[in-house]
């Protein structure tokens, strides 16, 4: 199971880049891929084929009108198919007895 989180943007388009994240937010979304919304980027979750195809979606998705594409990503693996999204949250929750604003 991977968990690869991800931010992609054209740098080149100036301060306005919401219109592209919504292009591959849309992407994400009817990938079936299971994903989470940060206002930093998202988070990724599947096996690793699963996660690096939606990336190359969005890629392929600006490259036709976007000169420039930066993306920052990083991915965990661990074997299994337990999901980690939401039980990484939950284990440090636990450790500290209350409920963490998220």
């Amino acid at each position: 199971m991977v968990l690869l989180e991800f931010a992609m943007n054209p740098p080149d388009r100036g301060d306005g880049l919401s219109a592209y994240v919504a292009r591959i937010l849309d992407i994400i979304d009817r990938s079936g891929v299971t994903y989470r919304l940060t206002p930093m980027g998202t988070i990724l979750e599947g096996s690793f084929d699963e996660v690096m195809r939606v990336v190359g979606d969005c890629f392929h998705a600006l490259e036709p009108d976007c000169e420039r594409i930066g993306m920052n990503l990083k991915m965990d693996y661990r074997a299994g198919t337990a999901s980690r999204l939401q039980s990484k949250v939950d284990a440090v929750q636990r450790h500290l007895g209350r409920t963490l604003q998220t």
